[in-house]
């Protein structure tokens, strides 16, 4: 069975991939083209002409107005996906027309729909506000991933990994040694993680970025909405340093990390991450620390993920994994993300050519 979650909305780019040149990408195994129309909306489509199966991302395939002209044999499409131009003969093919994708634009993000299309709009789609919200500044980046999209699910909702793989970045001690609480909520399909802790070392991605001197208390609550995005609301302040009883929070320092995890193939993964925090927001060389220290604790993961990969692609059938404590949120995205996986398989493509219809 498929480890692709289908019937879901997933990231495909952020907002400023695309634009007025012709963009490919790979997403759950589908090759989608996209581009903006001249009123600026982002539009997606099969990446193959219907024709000989060029790719329409490759040059010299480009836009003219609002259609893409295949640079291979010169097929013609418009935004929705039909082709309204065929070189040497004035009749178009009945067929002669390439699938097209619902997408949204919401939080800086390109959406697009994978699945039916017409259960798009009874799908909701989770949010990160802050990563376009005034009051935070964010970086962002995306890193490719050799490896399953299950595997960076598991290692987003075990954070204890920081102390031992991101040691002098972000991990500390206490993260690992620290307790975690688990809850689901089964209607809304949510699974949360938090980690508090009330003593602990600040890791240079803290100290650095907020000047705190010190030890800190240092909150990890985690959101994670299957099967693509997860946040991880971080909040660091002085020793004692608690909310307000009206929940106001003047003395904490908050990061809002989001990853959202969208598989490429059933063996490769587009990891996109941001960070936005609400603290020294005008000053660039936070934003450089920030942005170049979380990519450096990302791509530690990438290694580890990708060597994780190649050991699972050696491994003999029945091997029994072991799990503990601070596996429950794992297992319990594990088993939701299981479910969706088993409703929507029969939705998953039988090759790059079917896309084309």
């Amino acid at each position: 069975m498929t480890s692709i979650v289908r019937n879901q909305w997933y990231v495909a780019a952020y907002g400023r991939e695309v634009g007025r040149e012709v963009f490919g990408r790979t997403i759950c195994g589908e090759s989608i083209l996209f581009w903006r129309r001249e009123d600026g909306s982002a539009t997606a489509m099969s990446d193959r002409c219907v024709h000989r199966r060029f790719p329409l991302s490759e040059k010299p395939s480009h836009l003219v107005g609002d259609t893409v002209v295949c640079g291979y044999h010169g097929f013609t499409y418009d935004a929705d996906g039909t082709c309204v131009a065929v070189p040497g003969q004035t009749r178009v093919p009945r067929t002669a027309r390439l699938k097209s994708y619902p997408v949204v634009e919401q939080d800086s993000f390109v959406w697009v729909f994978i699945g039916d299309d017409d259960r798009s709009d009874t799908v909701p789609i989770p949010r990160a506000p802050w990563l376009d919200q005034e009051g935070y500044t964010t970086v962002s980046g995306m890193e490719p991933l050799a490896a399953r999209a299950s595997l960076l699910v598991d290692n987003l909702m075990d954070l204890s990994h920081e102390t031992y793989l991101h040691g002098g970045y972000i991990g500390t001690p206490e993260v690992a040694n620290t307790p975690i609480t688990t809850e689901v909520d089964e209607d809304a399909q949510v699974v949360y993680v938090s980690r508090h802790m009330d003593d602990a070392d600040c890791p240079p991605f803290y100290a650095k970025s907020t000047g705190i001197e010190g030890r800190i208390v240092r909150w990890q609550d985690i959101e994670f909405h299957p099967p693509c995005l997860y946040l991880l609301h971080s909040r660091v302040a002085p020793v004692g340093t608690l909310p307000n009883e009206d929940g106001t929070d003047p003395g904490g320092f908050h990061v809002e990390v989001v990853y959202a995890i969208t598989p490429e193939t059933e063996h490769s993964t587009h990891d996109f991450w941001a960070v936005a925090r609400d603290f020294a927001l005008e000053d660039e060389g936070v934003s450089d620390f920030l942005r170049e220290s979380n990519r450096t604790v990302v791509l530690q993961d990438v290694v580890a993920l990708d060597a994780l990969e190649r050991v699972l692609a050696g491994e003999p059938d029945g091997y029994q994994e072991l799990s503990i404590n601070i596996d429950t949120g794992g297992l319990a995205a594990r088993r939701i993300m299981a479910a969706q996986a088993a409703a929507g398989a029969e939705q998953v493509p039988e090759s790059p050519a079917a896309l084309a219809r």
